[in-house]
């Protein structure tokens, strides 16, 4: 979860790598990420016009202490979008852009990134700005995440990894059902300094379990 992928990388091909959403869902996710909707959130392909919201949302002290740094500004906003189009064609990486309904730009990010070839184990990190914190918007939008990368890419393993001070980030990873294997200790440098980190888990046959348990409830 903290070493989330921002890059500053160059723009040269932004032309030809950010096709625009159909707003239909899709299986071919290299070829472009399907559209992801739940009851109160969308999440789909990030586009160019989300860097001014994503800057603000996700540049704030409360947000980014726990993350990798992000861009610093629009434009650095844009590279990364920019990039994570080309990684997706790759089939390494997908990054969903998080878009509350009633709202047309992105106020958070879910991303998913193979640790090993053809996405045996993946890492899945997020980033959501605070006034949309405790809302619900998180665990929806992790459920919805989680079925694509089970689902879709064929995931067997979704690991993610928190900072032991980060509290928020921990008790919602618990929420959703993911199980703490261990510590890593001192694997995450910030602001000059090591931090502890929870290492948690999700297995595709637990998902499994997890929405036949959420259907009975359901019904």
């Amino acid at each position: 979860m903290e070493k989330m992928a921002f890059r500053d990388q160059a723009v040269a091909t932004m032309q030809t790598v950010l096709a625009p959403s159909t707003g239909t869902t899709t299986s071919d996710w290299k070829h472009g990420l399907p559209v992801l909707t739940g009851s109160m959130v969308t999440l789909r392909e990030m586009r160019l016009s989300d860097a001014p919201s994503l800057l603000a949302m996700l540049s704030s002290e409360e947000v980014a202490r726990f993350i990798s740094p992000p861009p610093a500004t629009v434009q650095g906003f844009e590279r990364f979008i920019a990039w994570t189009h080309r990684e997706r064609a790759a089939g390494n990486y997908a990054c969903f852009a998080l878009v509350p309904h009633g709202m047309d730009t992105a106020v958070g990010i879910f991303q998913v990134r193979q640790l090993e070839p053809g996405f045996v184990t993946g890492e899945w990190g997020f980033a959501i700005g605070s006034p949309f914190w405790g809302t619900g918007m998180f665990v929806e939008s992790a459920r919805l995440v989680a079925d694509f990368a089970f689902d879709v890419i064929g995931t067997h393993r979704l690991e993610a990894r928190a900072a032991i001070l980060n509290g928020r980030g921990n008790g919602a990873l618990r929420k959703i059902g993911a199980m703490q294997e261990g510590i890593l200790r001192k694997s995450f440098l910030r602001n000059g300094e090591y931090l502890d980190q929870a290492l948690w888990t999700i297995l595709d046959e637990d998902w499994k379990a997890q929405r036949v348990a959420w259907g009975a409830r359901v019904h």
